[in-house]
């Protein structure tokens, strides 16, 4: 599966390592902070790229799955009926809750 960087922008502190040390992804803001490719890292980067993740003096700097449609797995609903969550949601309306007078 391809991976692409990312930081998190709250545990960054722009120390400015990860450009210095993989700067075909990496580039570094005005203040410092790093601005990312958001294309996925390459077979013939992955050793550039992963060090810097691994030499980030804040561990603000990961590798995540692309994000590519059709990418992500869809959960197999086949095995929920419908019928069930239908009466589950009717049970838990308030109106279910009162008992029901006899007419006369």
């Amino acid at each position: 599966m391809r991976q692409r960087l990312h930081v998190d922008p709250i545990a960054c502190k722009a120390h400015g390592m990860c450009a210095e040390l993989f700067p075909e992804r990496i580039r570094l803001d005005d203040w410092g902070y790093p601005i990312l490719d958001s294309r996925g890292v390459p077979n013939d980067l992955w050793e550039h790229a992963t060090r810097a993740v691994a030499e980030c003096p804040r561990a603000a700097l990961h590798l995540v799955p692309v994000d590519e449609p059709g990418a992500r797995q869809r959960p197999d609903d086949t095995d929920t009926p419908s019928a069930p969550m239908a009466l589950s949601l009717e049970s838990s309306s308030p109106s279910s809750s009162r008992t029901q007078e006899p007419q006369r």
